[in-house]
């Protein structure tokens, strides 16, 4: 369950990145410290190791064992130092074939008057560094060109191994050995100079700088998980109060909206486009129950006259006439549930995308002459003039279908219509769209009865209505059908000043 959260994904991908983040810079930062320490100690030996190596740079010092030194400057050295020999002094020093410490043709040693490196003058610089470096766990270590240990200070630690003579006489070479830092230097005779020192309190800085990084970054990380985790739960809340929603309204709660607090984020945007679907739905439903209603009512008047009919038929016997008016009057009443029925199944195939239109190129006036021609008994039967304005335009569509909206447009006109009426059937081209307008000089709309006069089984004059069978499905019917060829209805109306009906369908295409 863990892996198929949103939430938990969200929060071990943050995770994997901030740890991945934290860890570069942690070793970025590490690296640097350690570098800049390192550095430092490279610039305290290096000065050492340059100035060693010039005092054992040049062919005159011996190549063979050690330089004599004086036995009371060993017993009493002024600095860690067992011997060094200037290159301005080598007239002191015996040949190089010559092992001895002491010289053999010198006065004996009375303790002053035996040269060694000790009393041989050095350089200011090299002198104060050498006696610092007693003090500072300085050590150094000289070997000669065949890997003999010529110098050590007393300090250096056992055994320390000869650098490779790899680039010699190229500048100071650094290494790193078993807690000792150490710069080293050749000539070209092949003698090797080391300076190094402990690095102890560096590798103990190091760690304390590593534990101080593993520390923040371990506080830089539960503080990054803990907010993310408390900002993927607000990211999730929305989703979590839609999920709530939709179960609310799969329930039956159709009137449950999701509460949009912020329309401008994604979610925001989500929970604007549910909550519209939502709303159709539930006009869907609501219209659903309304038809279902409706219908009932409906049929349930034509089945109560037709029992009605048959138990008074049925009462006591009748004369032929009173049987014929009896069976005519069932007649009546089964021909509008027939057209009820029908026009019920009509709009519900309308509903689901299973009525058949045909699309064909018509003339929209062709068709409109057609329909009045079909009604004009009707016009002359309730004395309303017919007064047309057709312009030829094409359109694509089911000529049935479309005259089928003319002639109810037109029958309505007349009927709702005044004694000695008008009605003006109209085509043109406006805005790129083919118009058909159908105008009376009837009683007119109420305006509260517009907004529903496409409803179904709605009637703006009730009584007549009712009086004269209407089911309330014709403009219903009307809507559908120009719904279904991609255009638009509209009716406009004053009281007292008739009524307008307007169509609005697509031109045909040029054809190729």
């Amino acid at each position: 369950m863990v892996t198929k959260s949103i939430r938990w994904r969200l929060q071990l991908w943050f995770a994997f990145l901030l740890v991945c983040t934290l860890s570069g810079f942690a070793i970025a930062a590490f690296e640097v410290y350690r570098t800049k320490l390192y550095q430092q100690v490279d610039e305290e030996l290096g000065p050492r190791v340059e100035g060693l190596a010039r005092l054992f740079r040049g062919p005159q010092f011996p190549r063979g064992g050690h330089p004599p030194f004086d036995e009371r400057m060993r017993r009493e050295p002024p600095w860690d130092r067992k011997s060094v020999v200037p290159p301005d002094r080598f007239e002191h020093f015996p040949p190089p074939d010559l092992d001895s410490r002491r010289l053999p043709n010198l006065p004996p040693d009375d303790g002053t008057n035996n040269p060694t490196l000790f009393n041989m003058p050095l350089p200011p610089d090299l002198e104060r560094l050498m006696r610092e470096d007693q003090q500072s766990g300085i050590y150094h270590v000289v070997w000669n060109r065949e890997g003999a240990q010529l110098e050590s200070s007393t300090n250096a630690p056992p055994d320390v191994p000869r650098p490779d003579p790899a680039a010699p006489d190229s500048g100071p070479h650094f290494r790193t050995r078993d807690g000792y830092r150490e710069a080293y230097d050749f000539n070209r005779e092949g003698r090797s100079v080391l300076i190094g020192r402990s690095i102890a309190a560096e590798l103990e800085a190091m760690r304390g700088f590593a534990f101080v990084l593993a520390g923040a970054g371990a506080a830089v990380l539960a503080l990054g998980l803990g907010g993310g985790w408390l900002i993927t739960g607000r990211v999730m809340r929305p989703l979590k109060d839609i999920s709530a929603t939709a179960s609310r309204i799969s329930a039956g709660n159709l009137s449950e909206r999701i509460n949009v607090a912020d329309t401008e984020n994604e979610l925001g945007q989500l929970a604007g486009v549910l909550n519209s679907t939502f709303a159709r739905l539930e006009a869907a439903f609501d219209q659903q129950k309304q038809f279902t209603a409706d219908a009932s009512h409906e049929l349930r008047t034509p089945i109560a006259v037709l029992l009605s009919e048959a138990q008074t038929a049925l009462a006591r016997k009748r004369s032929p006439e009173e049987y014929r008016e009896t069976v005519e009057a069932c007649l009546d009443t089964a021909q509008q549930m027939r057209r009820l029925t029908e026009s019920l199944l009509e709009l519900a195939r309308f509903d689901a995308g299973q009525e058949q239109i045909r699309i064909e190129p018509l003339d929209l006036a062709e068709i409109a002459r057609a329909s009045v021609e079909m009604v004009q008994p009707l016009a002359a039967e309730n004395g309303v003039q017919i007064h047309c304005f057709l312009t030829p335009v094409e359109v694509s569509g089911d000529a049935v279908r479309v005259g089928q909206v003319i002639t109810n447009l037109v029958t309505n006109a007349i009927r709702y219509n005044k004694p000695q009426g008008h009605v003006h059937v109209r085509t043109l081209v406006e805005q790129g769209s083919a118009v058909l307008t159908i105008t009376d000089t009837g009683q007119g709309i109420a305006a509260e009865d517009l907004p529903h006069i496409f409803e179904r089984f709605y009637r703006a004059d009730k009584s007549r209505s009712a009086a004269q069978g209407r089911t309330g499905l014709g403009l219903a019917i009307c809507k559908a059908i120009v719904d279904a060829h991609g255009g638009s209805i509209a009716v406009s109306s004053e009281p007292g000043a008739g009524a307008t009906f307007t169509v609005r369908l697509p031109i045909a295409p040029p054809a190729n």
